[in-house]
């Protein structure tokens, strides 16, 4: 997705540029730089740049009227504190039209949620990454080994264990997971929230596509209302002076005597991802919702799985962790306080896992990002000293759309707790790789959504 979101702004940097090649020729050429440093800021912010959207179209607008305003009035000589009093009158005389304020507002929106979108798939891979590195604890790791070997010992080799017990150890090994349910369904349904915006109000690919139309309308408003521009400036910034006799040769139907030709909208630029926006986007939706809940259903992954218990439907001949018998305890519930009867794992529900921990708080924090771009507004993403309050970046911004950068903080794995028992190298390893096993999954599930 981040590469469709690259190529769509290259191909709107490419249509503009052909067009208006062909409609202003040399005069476009010598002054392209203004263009080109548009779009070198749209990909900067959607990057992760620390880019102000509304400030960064309005110097564009500001730059394009100084430069145009040169052109139609080539009689004069503009010194560069003139061309900065034209520039004030962007907002008063408005020489563009209605074009500028309705792109701002469409621009700033579709890249606030485009950019968040996309980092909120990599927040949800990294943490599901990270997730899948955790290690077991030594308690985890006997009850595994009981559960897994210890039929061997009594001569059960055929017998496997019985599915409500594999869930009762599994769901003491993955309590802390279990954990992040909450959480990750929130940061989910967030996401599932934004894409419908990316499909329709918010939709980028709609903003860009047409682009440079929008622009050349611009242009032909100023064209159309140049000489009112023209007296109103002069009236407000002073007569300028003359220019010398070469320069005031040229005409201004000269320099402008060319409209673009009718949008199409079948004319839709084509990315190499072979798609448009809003088939990518209802492809990973369709991902997203699959994976709701996954961190509670891990236990029942695992324990489903035929190679690891008797099934649920062979209560009688399977391994109840002592004989070959029906498993009698009650399952117990998700989470880690729930696990402080767990027959079968030693779980310490007063020590949450710090690094779980973590990335709960990753997924709030970028939940909180999600809402604001689903309202329109963007955030500050470089500040986290105040994540809860969802607050924009405080420069005024028009309909609360203010951009600011995006910094996700990472983070590592604590080191294993130092009161924690050591255990034989080999069983924690077996422990670790039938945990991740699982996780792992999942993280090449996330994985394949944000390419």
């Amino acid at each position: 997705m981040p590469e469709f979101f690259r190529e769509l702004l290259e191909n709107a940097e490419k249509s503009l540029n052909d067009m208006f090649v062909r409609t202003y020729g040399m005069l476009y050429m010598q002054n392209s730089e203004v263009f080109q440093d548009l779009f070198t800021e749209l990909k900067r912010y959607y990057t992760g740049g620390n880019v102000n959207l509304e400030e960064m179209l309005n110097d564009f607008w500001a730059r394009l009227l100084e430069r145009m305003f040169q052109l139609i009035n080539p009689q004069y000589h503009f010194s560069e504190d003139y061309l900065e009093c034209v520039s004030k009158y962007t907002d008063q005389l408005k020489p563009f039209g209605d074009v500028p304020r309705k792109l701002k507002i469409q621009v700033t929106r579709a890249f606030i949620a485009a950019r968040t979108f996309v980092q909120g798939l990599t927040v949800g891979r990294e943490v599901a990454n990270r997730v899948s590195k955790v290690s077991p604890t030594p308690g985890c790791i006997r009850a595994l080994m009981k559960m897994l070997y210890c039929p061997y010992c009594r001569g059960l080799v055929t017998v496997r264990p019985c599915n409500n017990y594999c869930l009762n150890v599994m769901k003491g090994c993955l309590a802390n997971q279990a954990d992040l349910d909450t959480e990750w369904n929130l940061f989910i349904d967030a996401m599932l929230l934004v894409a419908e915006r990316l499909e329709g109000p918010f939709n980028i690919e709609s903003v860009m596509d047409p682009i440079d139309v929008k622009i050349s309308e611009a242009i032909m408003n100023m064209q159309e209302n140049s000489m009112q521009v023209s007296a109103k400036v002069f009236q407000g910034c002073g007569q300028p002076k003359p220019a010398p006799a070469l320069r005031s040769a040229r005409s201004a139907p000269e320099n402008f005597n060319t409209r673009f030709r009718p949008y199409n909208p079948e004319e839709r630029p084509t990315t190499a991802a072979g798609t448009s926006l809003d088939r990518l986007v209802t492809d990973i939706k369709e991902k997203l919702k699959l994976s709701k809940k996954v961190w509670s259903a891990l236990p029942y992954t695992i324990c489903k799985d035929e190679s690891m218990t008797a099934g649920a439907s062979n209560e009688e001949e399977c391994w109840n962790g002592h004989s070959k018998a029906r498993y009698l305890p009650e399952i117990m519930n998700d989470g880690l306080t729930n696990q402080i009867n767990n027959p079968e794992v030693d779980v310490d529900i007063t020590r949450p896992d710090t690094f779980i921990r973590q990335q709960i708080m990753a997924l709030r924090v970028m939940t909180n990002k999600l809402k604001n771009a689903y309202n329109g507004n963007d955030v500050n993403f470089q500040d986290t000293s105040d994540e809860s309050s969802g607050s924009g970046s405080g420069s005024g911004c028009m309909d609360d759309v203010c951009p600011t950068e995006f910094e996700f903080v990472t983070t590592e794995a604590p080191a294993m707790d130092p009161d924690r028992r050591e255990v034989d190298s080999s069983a924690a390893q077996l422990g670790h790789s039938l945990l991740s096993g699982s996780l792992v999954c999942m993280v090449l599930a996330l994985q394949r959504l944000c390419r």
